[in-house]
């Protein structure tokens, strides 16, 4: 299986996800798009892949969206998108892409939907929290 994740390496839910899929057995291809910036198609695709409206993939925390005025009501998608073209830092993250899927794997294991493997059991996420039990099952949450 192929697996894609639109990565931020400063965001630990990202490097949660990452160290999933790659726990799994599975060598992703990066896509580092803070340094390399998005594509309006790509980034149009992303997010009708996954079922979301630009507003929804916006990342309202740590990032410039409340300075540019993009959390008032109203605010055109087209807007949005202009703006995470220009500022890539304003889309929420990580997306993964597979063969079962697109999503904004927001929490961390959500990822696991995307999978045809997990990591063996136990596996705990970044802060310690545990995602897959001794079990290999995906822990409550």
């Amino acid at each position: 299986m192929t697996v894609t994740i639109y990565h931020n390496p400063d965001c630990g839910t990202s490097r949660n996800v990452l160290a999933v899929i790659e726990a799994a057995g599975y060598a992703p291809q990066i896509i580092p798009y803070l340094t390399t910036g998005w594509q309006r198609d790509q980034l149009l695709r992303l997010f009708a892949d996954a079922g979301l409206t630009p507003r929804q993939a916006l990342r309202d925390t740590k990032s410039p969206a409340k300075d540019l005025g993009l959390l008032e009501p109203g605010v055109s998608d087209a807007r949005i998108v202009a703006e995470m073209l220009t500022h890539p830092v304003l889309v929420n993250r990580p997306f993964v892409v597979t063969a079962k899927g697109t999503r904004l794997c927001r929490p961390s294991e959500t990822v696991l939907d995307l999978l045809d493997k997990w990591p063996s059991g136990p596996f705990h996420k970044e802060d310690g929290e545990l995602m897959i039990d001794a079990d290999g099952r995906r822990a409550a949450g």
